[in-house]
């Protein structure tokens, strides 16, 4: 099985969606709102196994100093392949460098991310207005 990770590649929104939904994300209900925000982030990445889009991750940044991750995710029936992993080397690539990177995780992804170098940032605390009903 090889996996082929790509930065900035074309999507198509059936595939996007079939994703969200595998993962049972609420913005698969938005796909007005979801495929321009993904298209328009600072870097896109996909990862594909046969063609088949098996994960996607957007980045958010100024470009310089700071970037936001705020979606990864790998369909469930390619976890614990290193897709997620690969993804975020690819990620790494630009902004490994960056005076601060900045994601949100809950659940198993705590400890996916703990592995990769994230930690909780001293004592903040996660806050948002959110609009979802997964979490």
């Amino acid at each position: 099985m090889k996996i082929k990770i790509e930065l900035n590649a074309d999507i198509e929104e059936a595939e996007v969606i079939a994703l969200y939904r595998a993962n049972k994300w609420s913005s698969a209900d938005r796909p007005e709102q979801l495929l321009p925000a993904l298209r328009n982030s600072h870097t896109l990445v996909t990862a594909r196994i046969s063609g088949r889009l098996v994960g996607i991750g957007n980045a958010i940044s100024d470009g310089y100093l700071v970037v936001y991750y705020p979606h990864m995710l790998v369909h469930p029936d390619s976890h614990g392949q290193g897709i997620g992993r690969k993804m975020m080397e690819a990620m790494q690539s630009i902004y490994g460098n960056f005076h601060q990177q900045q994601l949100t995780a809950d659940g198993e992804a705590i400890q996916f991310y703990n592995a990769l170098g994230f930690e909780r940032a001293g004592k903040t605390e996660p806050m948002w207005i959110y609009a979802g009903d997964e979490h």
